[in-house]
């Protein structure tokens, strides 16, 4: 029985993560898994522009209005499409390990 009702020309699969070295990690985990198939063809990772984040907080709220610290969050984030999928690319997606502290968000597009 086939997985694939319609023929998906492309997926895109978008990873955040807030560290850069577990997300380059999962997107060569996610590429290995998609080029054992001949038919697919995976583009990437594309890496985007990586978002800042930063907090001003006060160090003593009721004394020193001078006193201050900034704290900073960075999101990575990384792209890969994978062309022409198929019922086995579907399958060795799904049974990908990846490390806790990666989102992964998968869409279908259509060209």
């Amino acid at each position: 029985m086939s997985l694939l009702k319609t023929k998906i020309p492309k997926l895109r699969i978008a990873l955040k993560a807030y560290d850069a070295s577990i997300l380059n990690t999962s997107c060569q985990q996610i590429l290995q898994a998609v080029e054992g198939d001949s038919t697919t063809k995976a583009v990437g990772p594309i890496p985007l522009p990586t978002r800042r984040r930063i907090y001003c907080v006060l160090r003593s709220p009721h004394v020193n209005k001078d006193a201050r610290e900034h704290f900073e969050i960075r999101t990575h984030k990384r792209l890969i499409d994978i062309y022409q999928p198929n019922d086995e690319t579907f399958l060795s997606l799904r049974k990908l390990d990846l490390p806790a502290g990666v989102d992964i968000e998968i869409k279908n597009q259509l060209l």
